[in-house]
């Protein structure tokens, strides 16, 4: 029986996300501290986060972040909280649509967007599935579900190589200060670039995010006292409480 075990990121507003219909699967090159990770995004199936995703690494907003939770039997996530002594939160774009209802689901080596309990809270925190974790699908630990938005098809190796890092509990600094968190690296992965190495089809639309449906749009509040996403943790796991 898993227990459910919250991590947060803080949820801010901003400008809304959309995707052209003829972008189909561009590839990112993730540069990471233990080596290269290759992600192909399915904007057929996530229109919506994989814009959303292709903002924050037009915006370099992931350069010299880093991967501040690892559970090894469980999933890498990264993507909001800058390289430093202790790693500080970034602040993020508008929250997404929550699209974990496309049909894709959270097995291993797939990519997902993190998020807070609110279903449509995703920002720019992201997970690698290092197993198939079939809770986070629609219906599982909760009903919504956690989205998929595409998956690696280069660098495994390099994933479960962060997945087995010594982890531990640790200080970070919030966007609302300073808090304690656990499953953190011991010695920081760090994700040193993220960069567009192959678009099949044409690139997001310019000026689409005033096009995109009302529906869209999400204004998600943090819960007060929180910093971010929820993701449930499974019960046993060799990294640390």
């Amino acid at each position: 029986m898993n227990t459910l075990k919250y991590f947060t990121a803080t949820i801010l507003t901003g400008a809304a996300l959309s995707v052209s219909a003829t972008a189909k699967k561009p590839s990112v090159l993730i540069k990471t501290s233990k080596g290269d990770i290759t992600v192909e995004l399915n904007a057929e199936m996530a229109p919506v986060s994989v814009v959303n995703f292709l903002k924050y690494v037009e915006k370099k907003h992931y350069d010299r972040t880093v991967f501040h939770r690892v559970i090894e039997d469980f999933m890498i996530q990264g993507g909001g909280f800058a390289k430093g002594d202790p790693p500080a939160q970034k602040e993020g774009m508008a929250p997404i649509k929550n699209e974990a209802d496309n049909g894709l689901k959270n097995d291993r080596g797939t990519i997902a967007m993190a998020r807070t309990r609110a279903p449509h809270s995703a920002t720019a925190q992201f997970f690698i599935n290092v197993k198939d974790n079939d809770g986070l699908n629609p219906g599982g630990f909760d009903p919504f579900g956690y989205a998929v938005f595409g998956k690696v098809t280069d660098g495994m190796d390099v994933v479960d190589a962060v997945r087995k890092v010594k982890t531990g509990e640790q200080e970070l600094v919030t966007l609302g200060g300073k808090h304690s968190m656990s499953d953190v690296p011991v010695e920081q992965v760090v994700i040193e670039s993220i960069s567009v190495i192959r678009e099949a089809g044409a690139k997001p639309e310019a000026g689409a995010e005033d096009a995109k449906p009302e529906a869209e749009k999400v204004d998600a509040k943090p819960e007060a006292g929180k910093s971010g996403i929820t993701l449930p943790a499974p019960k046993t796991r060799s990294s640390s409480e």
